[in-house]
């Protein structure tokens, strides 16, 4: 699932393309908002707000769009044909670009004063502007029973945190997945971590937590077979809750004392 870096990437492509400018084609593709046309209006801004994607429009409407696990937003010039692909899930374009929305997970239209009612349920977005760490760290207080691996991915806590930033980070400051939070030492240093993190990467094409660019050393332990830090071998195994499970990936040797 692309995560808060990649998502903050694809706001700012989408303002750059659409923000200013009246939109000259509406083409929604899903069928709950199949007949909405929002043709000749202005594109006010589009905003990221942790996974999600806000898209203002004059009229006091708003696009929410979520990648979940494959989506992604392509920019063309307005002169291209559209694909004739099955994916394609929402066209907007105005005289000069067209973004295309492939296999977005979520696309609706909303008015904008309601736009708590697909967000409002968020934590801190680690790359908003209204960041609050120490809001993050009692959020997470909040279940000290909870192991942290889980915690981190809980979007209601603190979002923009993905499962790659979550092993990343994890490893960084030597925690085991399976601590429960309130063993955690120094929350806060951890949430400072994974916002620097994705801070980092929000600019690039391809993300890194160890510094290099190069293939298969651009993480310490995800998506890894052995530990970039000590050679020892990563271990991998699910964590979370019904339809929550994801796979984590952890040293024993630098992330001691856990499953």
């Amino acid at each position: 699932m692309p995560e808060g870096d990649v998502v903050w990437a694809a706001a700012r492509r989408l303002h750059e393309a659409l923000a200013g400018r009246v939109l000259t084609r509406s083409d929604f593709r899903v069928p709950r908002a199949a007949t909405a046309d929002l043709t000749g209006r202005s594109v006010l801004e589009v905003v990221p707000r942790g996974k999600h994607l806000l898209t203002r429009v004059e009229g006091g409407l708003t696009v929410h769009t979520h990648l979940r696990m494959e989506g992604s937003w392509r920019i063309r010039p307005a002169s291209a044909p559209v694909p004739r692909d099955h994916r394609v899930r929402l066209v907007l374009a105005n005289a000069e670009w067209q973004a295309v929305g492939y296999s977005l997970g979520i696309v609706e239209l909303i008015r904008t004063g309601q736009e708590s009612r697909v967000v409002g349920h968020l934590g801190p977005d680690l790359l908003g502007p209204d960041w609050d760490p120490a809001e993050a760290v009692r959020r997470l207080r909040e279940d000290p029973a909870r192991p942290i691996g889980e915690a981190l991915l809980d979007q209601t806590r603190l979002a923009g945190i993905g499962n790659l930033y979550k092993a990343e980070t994890l490893f960084l400051r030597g925690v085991d997945p399976w601590r429960p939070v309130g063993e955690v030492d120094d929350l806060e240093g951890m949430v400072e971590l994974a916002r620097r993190l994705l801070d980092a990467n929000k600019e690039r094409v391809d993300q890194s937590t160890t510094g290099t660019k190069r293939p298969g050393e651009t993480t310490w332990v995800y998506g890894r077979r052995t530990c970039r830090r000590c050679g020892g071998r990563i271990r991998r195994a699910d964590q979370g809750g019904p339809a929550q499970e994801r796979v984590t990936f952890w040293c024993p040797t630098c992330q001691p004392g856990g499953a």
